[in-house]
């Protein structure tokens, strides 16, 4: 792959970027300053696992289904928040609401010390791609430059469960390079789980995810018109 760009940003410039966000048909899209509207990341990629997330919900029912999608939103957006604040190092002391929070925080906290945040909670776009999101972090990790996504979790992963993570993480990889000219060098992905005392981390070389992304792509394309 080859991207070219006329001006690149710093690494540490992504989290300016002006992308606003709207909903089309369900669908999200990120609009950038000349009005060019991406479909999200998560969105594309969710193409992978839908027909899985369908069977899911008929198969435990509509309110079950609604009640773990709410408890799993919720966890994640509280994880987040307590990983990106610490990360910032903007607040003296995190406040938890309950014991799990602290649980799942002190877990990932050794392995947070060792990430060297250079953008956190970044939009970005890829012209080449059509797609666009918000990275977790952009960051060196073991002397490496990686994307890094934090999750959460009420029960540990399989292996084959991070795929779509190693999807979107490759997006963002493709946006970087694009905006910066960096090239990012690995993918991980740090999960807490909910009630262990550990964390699991999963890593990827983006390289050997983008063809997989580009047909997902062109389905997206295919079903959407854009």
């Amino acid at each position: 792959m080859t991207v070219v760009r006329t001006s690149l940003l710093e690494i540490t410039d992504l989290e300016s970027l002006d992308l606003k966000t709207e909903t089309r048909d369900g669908n999200r899209f990120y609009i950038d300053d000349k009005g060019e509207a991406y479909p999200s990341v998560t969105t594309v990629v969710g193409l992978k696992n839908k027909e899985q997330i369908r069977l899911w919900r008929e198969r435990v029912g509509e309110k079950e289904a609604n009640k773990v999608s709410t408890s799993a939103a919720k966890r994640g957006t509280q994880f987040h928040q307590h990983v990106e604040d610490y990360l910032r190092k903007e607040v003296d002391f995190i406040e938890f609401e309950n014991i799990l929070q602290e649980q799942m925080f002190s877990a990932v906290r050794p392995v947070l010390d060792e990430v060297v945040p250079l953008a956190l909670e970044a939009p970005m776009y890829s012209t080449y791609l059509k797609m666009a999101g918000r990275v977790d972090c952009v960051g060196m990790f073991d002397g490496k430059l990686c994307i890094i996504d934090f999750k959460s979790s009420s029960k540990p992963k399989e292996n084959y469960m991070a795929e779509s993570w190693f999807l979107q993480m490759t997006a963002y990889s493709i946006m970087v390079e694009e905006l910066t000219g960096h090239g990012i060098e690995e993918c991980v992905a740090i999960v807490a789980v909910e009630g262990s005392n550990s964390f699991q981390m999963f890593v990827c070389d983006p390289k050997d995810y983008v063809e997989d992304l580009l047909q997902l792509r062109k389905q997206y394309e295919n079903l959407y018109g854009v």
